[in-house]
This record gives structure tokens, sequence and C-alpha cells, in this order.
């Protein structure tokens, strides 16, 4: 079967989780034997990707290099200075957002007046209006794949009204739609009253480089954390990006109410966005700038090093539709505390769960895993069993048959 997949990411260019899952996602596809062309808004080499077609829909340099991530729906309608121009730019160092969908737009509809592919599987809201034409115009099946919505980018509420727009409209009009836990799965169906049945869950798993590439701590990296660990610090941590979906401002009240009963915690912050100045004063407020380190954007083996020589890994978020660096914390050991907010918590029933806005029970759970070198090793054997039990072949399999259910309606 011959699909056109639509995304906005893929590693080593992405700034989040949304490349990671697009990649094994379709990697598992290829596997089960699907054709696709996955098309990009940015031109870059993917030399490890030899499974699929990756195409180009512009000349623009990769997105994280200028700060174009797939997840700043706030921020559309802001002039971005990329390395290189694009037609139709208002200048020949400035575009928007909303320039760079409208060229991808446009070179979905030359590639369909070209080809036919049996599908359309577009992810997220940035593909959305690619995918309707593709719909439209050209009669071609559209599956939405929702990794987030505009209402958990919001925090819950609110967000951009124009994205809130196009999220409606891709999935109005979508022959199918993917979710990536329950949970998003009820927002789509309470925010925008489409009918559940419309609504397939498909949870995301775990990358596969983290689970056949053998691994191995860089010693040179994070000494002070090993040189802490061994003077009896818990190292507690958190990767993402610094935004107010990640409710880390809860999380950072409650490390102090953690540390003032326990002082050898150590919090470290793998990541970056527009609340890390105001997370750094805010440790500095509560007294506890000298318990926090924040690393700012790791990815590869930085990222994996953090995961090593953690104890604990936090996930604070207010509203997660997935969340897959929880599996990547598993894979190294890590103890999971995740809000009962997340996609994630739905598969891993052996983490400690918690609401957001509750720091006394976050401060307890994380007190309680370091007080207890027992509680910690049952912990990590639960979370272990379930983690591998979710496979990118299952997910794979479930897509492959929706997708044959919409081409067995298509050609009746």
């Amino acid at each position: 079967m011959k699909i056109l997949m639509l995304g906005w990411e893929l590693p080593p260019h992405n700034s989040g989780g949304l490349g990671v899952a697009c990649l094994n996602l379709s990697r598992a596809l290829a596997k089960d034997g699907c054709d696709i062309d996955f098309v990009v808004p940015y031109e870059a080499e993917h030399k490890d990707i030899d499974f699929m077609h990756v195409l180009s829909a512009s000349h623009l340099d990769p997105l994280f290099r200028f700060g174009i991530g797939a997840y700043d729906s706030d921020k559309i309608e802001e002039l971005l200075i990329p390395d290189v121009h694009i037609p139709g730019a208002i200048s020949q160092d400035q575009v928007s957002i909303r320039q760079i969908q409208k060229t991808y737009c446009d070179f979905v509809e030359n590639y369909l007046m070209e080809y036919k592919p049996d599908l359309v599987h577009a992810h997220d809201w940035l593909t959305f209006e690619a995918g309707v034409l593709a719909k439209k115009n050209f009669g071609i099946p559209l599956i939405a794949h929702v990794h987030a919505t505009e209402f958990d980018r919001a925090g819950g509420n609110g967000g951009n009204p124009l994205v809130h727009a196009i999220e409606r409209e891709g999935l109005m009009l979508a022959d199918k739609i993917f979710a990536v836990s329950e949970a998003t799965k009820r927002i789509i169906h309470e925010k925008y009253g489409i009918p559940l049945e419309k609504i397939d869950v498909v949870y995301n798993s775990l990358d596969e480089d983290f689970l056949r590439q053998a691994y191995r701590l860089d010693e040179d990296s994070y000494k002070y954390l090993e040189s802490l660990k061994a003077k009896g610090y818990t190292v507690v941590s958190t990767v993402g990006r610094f935004t107010i979906q990640k409710g880390l401002t809860h999380f950072l009240h409650a490390a102090a109410r953690a540390i003032r009963k326990n002082p050898k915690l150590l919090f470290v912050f793998a990541g970056d966005g527009e609340e890390r100045h105001e997370l750094v004063g805010l440790a500095a407020e509560l007294g506890i700038a000298k318990n926090v380190i924040f690393t700012g954007f790791v990815r590869g083996k930085q990222l994996r090093d953090i995961y090593e020589l953690s104890d604990i890994f936090v996930m604070s978020s207010i509203s997660e539709p997935f969340g897959l660096t929880a599996l990547e914390a598993a894979h190294h050991g890590d103890v999971l505390i995740l809000t009962k907010q997340s996609g994630v918590a739905e598969v891993l029933r052996s983490a400690f769960l918690y609401d957001f806005w509750d720091e006394d029970k976050l401060a307890n759970e994380i007190l309680a895993v370091a007080k207890s070198p027992a509680l910690k090793d049952e912990l990590r054997a639960a979370i272990r069993n379930e983690y591998r039990r979710i496979s990118w072949r299952d997910v794979a399999e479930k897509c492959v048959s929706v997708y044959n259910e919409i081409d067995k309606h298509k050609r009746v």
C-alpha cells in the first residue's frame, strides 16, 4: 500500500517526541509492507533512513536550528529567520510558520498531481491543512494522527483559535483518527464533538534505537552527578520543553518541599523553552538553586546519560497526550513518577501517580523512593515488565488494519 505520510520533523532534526514517534511508526509500517513517502517542511540529510523516501517541501534548514518547533502554536504569526529564502516570504531573511505551511500545502498539491497514494496519514495540526487538501481536491482517504491537541499545548484551556479551527476541520474531515492515548481520545471527543467510534487509540512505543543498541555511560559526562551520588544523593530528573504544558513550576515547588526533609536530593531539568528564566529564578527564590541543575537542550548520548544517572524520573505535565520520555527513562532503570494527566500512565501502571497540582503528594513520593532502596528496586522491575509489552510492531499492525478497512470501503 502506498502511503503519503505528512509530518513536521524527523530525527536528527527534531525538537521533541513527535519526530521520534513518526520515525519509529514509519519504520514499523515499512516492515509491514507499506511504501511510504514522508514529507517534511525542511531540507536535510537523513542518512539512517533507508526504509522510506523523505521529501522536502522547501529548502529551509532543519527546523530546530531557527526555532520553529512542532509545538509553538502560540507563535504562528511571528517572523522567524531561516538560513535560506523560500518563495513567498516577506523578505529574504524572514518567514512565518503560516508561510511554511502554505509552501508545504503547495508541495503536497504538486505531488498529488503526479502521484496517487492509497492514503494520506497526517501528523498533528501543522500538516492537517495539507491532509484536508488531499481529501477535498483529490479524494484521497485521510487519517489524522493526533499526538497532541491545542488544548494540551495550552495547558488544558484556551489556546490559539486558528489552531483550534485547523484541528477541528482536519478531525471532522478525516476518515479515521488515531489518538496516542485514551485521554487524547476523550479530549478529541469532548472538545471537538468527534464520535468516539471514529477514533482509535494507538499507543507509542519505545524508540528501537534504545532497545537494540548497546549502551555505556560516558564516564566523562556529568561527573558532578556521579560524585554526588557517591555521597548519597538521589538524582531526580525530568526531560522536555519548558512550557506551561509541562507543569514545571509545580514540580519545583514540590522539589523544595522534598529538599527541606531530605537535603541529599538533586534535581536535573533537561530541556529549554520560554519558561527557562522563570524556572531558574524560582529555584533561587525557593532557596534550592544548589540542588537544581538546568542542563539546557540535550539529545542523543547526553540525554541517555541523564537517564542512566537518574534514580527517579518525573513527568509533571498538566496535560501530556503520551510521553515517550517516560519509556526512555524506564529503559534506563529509573523509577517513574507521572501525573494522572499523562497518557503513558495508561500503559505503565506500576509508576507512582499524582495530580499535577498536588505538590505535597509529589514531594512525598520522591521522598519515599529516595528513602527505600527496596521500594526502588521493586518499582523498577515492575515498570520494566510493562514497557516491554508494547512495541511498534503492534502499533503498525493496528494501523495497517485500519488502512485496509478504509481501502476496502473506498473500493466498494
